[in-house]
């Protein structure tokens, strides 16, 4: 048996580290009333963290101008890789906190090396996502998590509640388990692994907010979740908005990938299509390619009658390139005579003036889920623009309604026979589905916020 003085010396060691854990560890919320630099009152604190580009995030974004606007204060949290919405800039209720990306020599598209890396880059976003919520940021009563990804935002998220005394919401764009099986196969066991994880470290969140009711559905019956479920479909944001005749001539004379058009499209002997894209796999635009060249096929034999077709695509991500050189083989090859296909990257304001400008909207968003949204869906029908877009997968018909405002495909023939229908004759049925898209886009972002997250928050009644 030891001796006192053997091991009081240990015994003072082991205290004097507890003691550092517990006083380093983050402070806790208060729900004491705090002002504003104006002299009005926060209504509430809420941080909001994404780990992923605040930019390419539109809904994240619209979360934290609600919240400010009526009366909150938002930490917000993610990288800041892109352009932020206007009016984040200027909105000093709205404090953004960039995370450090993950070392480069962790990112890469190799499977095999995915899984040697994936532990490390991991860890290294753990302890980024920690440090901010805990110490870069001040106690919050609320943290507002999108998901995915899963890991390790959801487990960090759990931990920074715990020791601050803070409320977890998670919003649901998708599951992480589905996008990681896009990559590994949905039979990998870190796939299993991963919806096991998930299932686990959302379980003990205060409230859930869905983009369907069909995702609402899966986590209540196949999950089990009993907490608050809550549906808050995507809406369009204000700038998203239908545009006169003058604002079309004058955004498209102006825009350099359609200026040099201005005049076959003032004319209608060329349909303007517009589609937006991240550029990632559960995305195929193979399909796009191949309905282009049949309607070229088309247009250039059977149906000479039939517009030229300008085709924009906006947006960013790991495919582009592909997507690129794809085109222009089949442009040497003369397979798109009677097509153009261009790529841009636009502002929000530019990007919601192509949309009201444009013919038709085309959505290839497959749904790794079956049960998630495509919000370029939202911001076209916010324009008026009608949409054709992927309709194999359960949740489509929460956002377009066959014949009405859009319609569905589910093969490149399909496509270019609905395209070859919609452009040609008298445009009856794209005029149609036009004043079904403008009726739908009449409930915007905020009728559908105030009534859900606003009322869980406690910001509106």
């Amino acid at each position: 048996m030891l001796d006192p003085e053997q091991w009081l010396p240990l015994l003072v060691v082991v205290f004097t580290i507890i003691s550092i854990f517990l006083l380093s560890l983050p402070s806790t919320f208060r729900p004491d009333v705090r002002f504003k630099e104006d002299g009005n009152p926060i209504k509430t604190r809420v941080q909001i963290l994404v780990l992923g580009d605040i930019g390419r995030s539109p809904r994240i974004q619209y979360h934290a101008l609600s919240i400010a606007k009526h009366g909150g204060l938002v930490d917000l949290i993610g990288y800041t890789s892109s352009e932020l919405h206007p009016r984040i800039r200027c909105e000093s209720s709205i404090i953004v906190h960039g995370l450090a990306p993950a070392p480069d020599c962790l990112r890469t598209s190799n499977k095999w090396l995915f899984l040697l890396f994936a532990p490390l880059k991991v860890i290294s976003q753990a302890l980024s996502v920690y440090y901010a919520l805990g110490y870069r940021t001040p106690p919050a009563k609320w943290l507002l998590v999108q998901n995915p990804p899963t890991i390790p935002t959801l487990l960090v998220a759990q931990a920074i509640c715990f020791i601050r005394n803070t409320r977890l919401i998670i919003d649901w764009h998708n599951f992480g388990y589905s996008i990681l099986a896009l990559k590994l196969g949905s039979t990998h066991p870190l796939v299993r692994l991963s919806w096991l994880l998930e299932k686990a470290f959302s379980a003990k969140a205060t409230a859930h907010l869905t983009v369907s009711n069909a995702m609402a559905r899966v986590l209540q019956g196949k999950w089990g979740l009993k907490d608050l479920l809550l549906p808050l479909h995507d809406r369009p944001f204000p700038e998203f908005q239908p545009l006169d005749e003058s604002q079309c001539i004058e955004f498209l004379g102006r825009c350099p990938d359609t200026g040099p058009f201005m005049d076959k499209l003032s004319t209608g002997d060329m349909s303007l299509l517009v589609s937006s894209t991240s550029w990632t796999p559960d995305e195929d635009f193979s399909l796009l390619l191949e309905a282009l060249v049949s309607y070229s096929k088309l247009a250039t034999s059977a149906q000479p009658r039939l517009p030229e077709i300008l085709a924009i695509i906006t947006g960013k991500g790991p495919q582009k390139e592909s997507f690129l050189s794809r085109i222009g083989a089949l442009t040497e090859a003369g397979k798109l005579k009677r097509v153009h296909v261009r790529t841009a990257w636009l502002s929000v304001e530019d990007y919601a003036k192509l949309l009201g400008s444009a013919d038709l909207g085309v959505s290839l968003h497959t749904s790794s889920s079956g049960v998630d949204l495509p919000m370029k869906v939202v911001d076209m029908l916010g324009c008026g623009l009608p949409v054709v877009g992927w309709d194999r997968f359960e949740a489509w018909p929460e956002l377009i309604r066959e014949g009405i405002n859009g319609r569905g495909f589910h093969s490149s023939d399909g496509l270019c026979t609905a395209l070859a229908s919609l452009f040609g004759s008298e445009k009856q049925d794209l005029r149609r589905m036009r004043q079904g898209a403008l009726l739908d886009g009449q409930r915007r972002w905020d009728d559908e916020w105030d009534s859900v997250a606003g009322k869980l928050l406690g910001l509106c009644t």
